[in-house]
């Protein structure tokens, strides 16, 4: 199998999001979230910028972030 740069990055985000659901303690879970979010940014961006994964990634990150600043 022969993946470019943005195909790892999809994959590997993928990887990310699935594994923080496996996840029982939230504060864990919503840091590897918000890695994957991070990355499916990345990917959007280089997918030639597609604003849906983009935004809804970011956004996820986002409110991931507020809850764990919240929180410690």
């Amino acid at each position: 199998m022969d993946l470019n740069a943005a195909e790892m990055t999809g994959y590997l985000a993928s990887a990310l999001l699935m594994f923080s659901f496996t996840l029982k303690q939230i504060k864990t879970l919503r840091i590897v979230n918000t890695l994957g979010c991070l990355c499916f940014v990345v990917y959007g961006f280089m997918l030639s910028t597609a604003w849906p994964v983009i935004i809804t990634n970011g956004f996820i990150a986002l409110v991931n972030f507020y809850h764990l600043s919240k929180k410690a």
